[in-house]
Order: C-alpha cells, then structure tokens, then sequence
C-alpha cells in the first residue's frame, strides 16, 4: 500500500531542480529516508521558511503534490547544490502547485497532526531530508492543500530559478 511523505526543501535553487527536473535527489547520508520512498507513493513538497533566504518573511509552506515515479537509485553523478552533494534520486510526477511563496502554512496544521506528538518541538521533526505522514495526517494535509493547488504546466514556471516571477518580493 502507498505511503504519504513530506519531502523537506530548504534552498530555492534546489527547489527550481526539483520541480522544473520533476526529479528529488538526497545526500549520502540520507540513505534510510530515501530508501523509505516507492515507487507510487504520495508525496507532499515542503518548503522551509529559510527556502527563500529571508526565514524571518516567510513561512514554511506545503506548496505541491507529487507521486514516486521510479525508484530510489544512485545517481551516477551527483547533484550539487552549493556546497552540498546529493547522490541518490528518484523521478517524481508532480501533478499540482501552489502559486509562488503561497501554499499550505504547515505550522498551523501543527496541533491536529499525529506525526508531531508536542506541538511545541514540532519543528525538530523537520531536520531530515523526508517525513512519513499517517494515514489520517496525510487525509489531513491533502484536504487542505487541494483548493491552493494548480495544474503543474501552469504553475511551475513561477519556481523556475533566475525567472523573473521567481525573484518578486
């Protein structure tokens, strides 16, 4: 049965690569939760409020949906961003998007879902590259996130990097 995961983005230019690639990509030492996605799979795009470099602006956001497309393999070269190398991927079919820096603000979802037992250290759950949702959190997330969402081909071009809608205020 498909599991539903949260997958965690904290730079903009990884997140222009991995919408406009329709592809994820995570760092050697993150083998366990890449490994932990399928092929079929839900996935959730979160982004950090430090995605966009001005965490003190924006908020973190679930800003799309996507499904696993193959499986999580080795790159056979790696994906660098900045000073991070990311070794292993997976091709993704990202079926909706939120408009730019808009989206589902997960912190406000933070008292109703299971996956963050004290809502006060909720935030420590998100260090990691991804997050198995349960069922009823992801029945939760996806509801919410529906109305915000808009066809791929008609969004994505918002988030692709060095854009000019990409660098509005």
């Amino acid at each position: 049965m498909p599991s539903t995961h949260l997958l965690i983005i904290g730079d903009r230019a990884a997140l222009s690569w991995v919408l406009t690639e329709q592809r994820m990509a995570f760092p050697a030492g993150r083998s366990k939760a890449a490994r932990a996605l399928e092929e079929g799979d839900e996935i959730f795009l979160y982004t950090t409020r430090s995605c966009f470099r001005n965490p003190t602006r924006d908020l973190g956001r679930v800003i799309g949906r996507a499904a696993v497309a193959s499986p999580v393999r080795a790159l056979g070269e790696p994906v660098t961003f900045g000073d991070r190398s990311f070794t292993e991927g997976c091709h993704l079919e990202v079926s909706g998007l939120a408009r730019f820096r808009e989206g589902l603000v997960l912190r406000d979802l933070v008292p109703r879902l299971s996956v963050f037992p004290d809502p006060a250290t909720w935030s420590v759950h998100m260090r990691r590259a991804s997050l198995t949702l349960p069922p009823g959190d992801a029945d939760l997330v996806r509801t919410e996130l529906e109305p915000l969402l808009r066809p791929y081909n008609e969004a994505v071009e918002e988030y692709r990097w060095g854009s000019v809608s990409a660098r509005k205020p």
